[in-house]
């Protein structure tokens, strides 16, 4: 991968929405990330989830015909520079799997799950980068699925949450024949006050100064508002104009009679769902007046992947703040990465492994401790748990899980079936980063700073490894009993791990 990106390359992002599937195209212009093509798709891929959470076969072909549209798309963008991530409906659908299976064979690039504090936090990057920074905002968005909210200051976001409350999931459950009445708008704003009153006390105590929102509800609302001359001077959003809005939409009886000016078909179903979390947002945290931001997922997205092509990687700050929360040994996560990095450049090559397996490996070494804040017995297993379910501002889903399994395997026996275990999330290149991650922990089992003995790994092909140690073997008595140790646990998982030395070993 490239250590920058120069002016006129191009970047791109598609954000799988519950709702919606967006492509945005962009090009890095002087250090800002200038917008030059993007794509819409109304999927609804939430609103085919069904009771069980399963992803009907229907919704996942309205998702793939989509994707496949905006691949076409894509061919003047390097993949390196392209970013995929799905959030609420595929975090939500328990066969999830089987359609991002579906997917990579569509795609240039996996699909990244991504939490929705992560969510939440790349949408107020996105917002933050298209408005004037000032005083500390709040942005709302709602999602089809989830409505995140963010409390943040220029482009550091303070508080996240995401909620489960989007416009397709109320509109399932509330409005499931398109049909409006009082009765049923209160009840929906009556779900959204609840799903509310768990942020409501926090977010007021930390406070804003002003409220930012983003997405198609908010963006619809705000059309109809202005159209309707219901909207202040600056063209915002206010409470008495949701107040008024809701009057007027409670006069259909249906959404297929809803005639508001301006308002695009397709955004006509979610509307009266849509408006009913809106406005119980504007009641529960008190705003009065909302300003919308173009910028949004996809555009928090592209400037994610520009920090990570300048060094100002989110994930790297996120691994130092995981290893100040659980105190971990700074000096031999520092030895261990230090080993970890020489033996994947000994094996990379022939490994077929790429930079972004490096920055894996690298990150799985400083994390490979953590666990010993909960217990020091199979430390390894706690720190693959806080690795999994933790929410680490940067990764997705999948990032986390491969660093859960690193973790996870880093010590004690191996056994064949976690092997299958590992293939299955991350196929054999997870396999050897995991070996990897072993050699690189054992040859610092010492926790010492005096050197290391000399060692080159050799891999003679993907089951033949070779480790060679320079020098007089007698000085590493227990060092040379651990890799002897560990050539079994090799074995199981269908590599022979040779141990030489380029002097006698007994």
């Amino acid at each position: 991968m490239s250590d920058f990106l120069i002016d006129e390359e191009l970047l791109a992002a598609i954000d799988m929405g519950s709702n919606s599937f967006h492509l945005a195209i962009a090009r890095v212009d002087h250090g800002e990330v200038k917008k030059v093509a993007s794509m819409s798709e109304k999927v609804q891929l939430a609103a085919g989830l069904d009771e069980n959470n399963y992803l009907n076969e229907a919704a996942q072909q309205r998702g793939l015909a989509c994707l496949s549209r905006f691949v076409g798309r894509l061919s003047a963008v390097p993949t390196n520079r392209l970013r995929i991530v799905a959030t609420n409906a595929l975090r939500q659908a328990e066969n999830g799997s089987e359609f991002i299976q579906k997917a990579a064979e569509i795609l240039p690039k996996p699909i990244e799950i991504i939490a929705g504090r992560e969510e939440a936090r790349l949408i107020y990057l996105g917002v933050s980068h298209t408005m004037v920074n000032g005083a500390r905002r709040l942005v709302i968005d709602i999602g089809g699925g989830s409505t995140e909210f963010i409390i943040g200051e220029e482009f550091e976001p303070i508080m996240t949450e995401s909620l489960q409350m989007g416009c397709v999931a109320y509109s399932k459950a509330y409005f499931p024949e398109g049909e409006i009445s009082e009765k049923v708008f209160d009840k929906a704003v009556v779900a959204a006050r609840k799903e509310l009153s768990a942020i409501a006390s926090a977010y007021l105590n930390t406070g804003w100064n002003t409220v930012v929102g983003s997405s198609g509800t908010i963006k619809a609302c705000r059309h109809i508002l202005v159209n309707m001359g219901l909207s202040d001077e600056q063209q915002n959003v206010t409470f008495h104009g949701l107040k008024k809005l809701k009057d007027r939409l409670l006069k259909f009886k249906h959404i297929s009679e809803i005639d508001f000016e301006g308002l695009r078909d397709d955004r006509r179903a979610v509307l009266p769902a849509g408006l009913a979390i809106l406005y119980a947002i504007f009641d529960v945290l008190g705003i009065e007046s909302l300003a919308y931001s173009d910028g949004a997922l996809r555009e928090g997205v592209m400037y994610d992947l520009l920090g990570r092509f300048r060094h100002e990687d989110i994930r790297d700050r996120s691994v130092q703040a995981m290893m100040g929360r659980y105190s971990a040994d700074l000096k031999q996560a520092e030895r261990v990465v230090s080993t970890a990095q020489k033996l994947f450049d000994d094996a990379n090559v022939t490994l077929n492994l790429d930079a972004e397996d490096g920055d894996l490996l690298r990150r799985a070494a400083y994390l490979h401790e953590i666990g010993l804040a909960i217990s020091h017995g199979g430390y390894h297993r706690h720190g693959a748990y806080l690795l999994q379910h933790s929410d680490i501002a940067g990764f997705s889903q999948i990032d986390q899980n491969h660093l859960s399994h690193l973790v996870a395997h880093h010590r004690r026996k191996l056994r064949h079936d976690s092997l299958l275990d590992v293939q299955k999330v991350g196929g054999n290149r997870l396999v050897y980063l995991c070996l990897l991650l072993r050699l690189a922990v054992l040859l610092n089992h010492s926790r010492s700073d005096a050197a290391l003995p000399e060692f080159d790994l050799q891999v003679k092909n993907e089951h033949s490894w070779q480790l060679t140690i320079s020098g007089d073997v007698k000085q590493w008595p227990l060092l040379i009993a651990d890799l002897q140790d560990e050539q079994i646990q090799f074995k199981h998982w269908d590599i022979d791990l040779q141990i030489k030395s380029n002097q006698h070993m007994d």
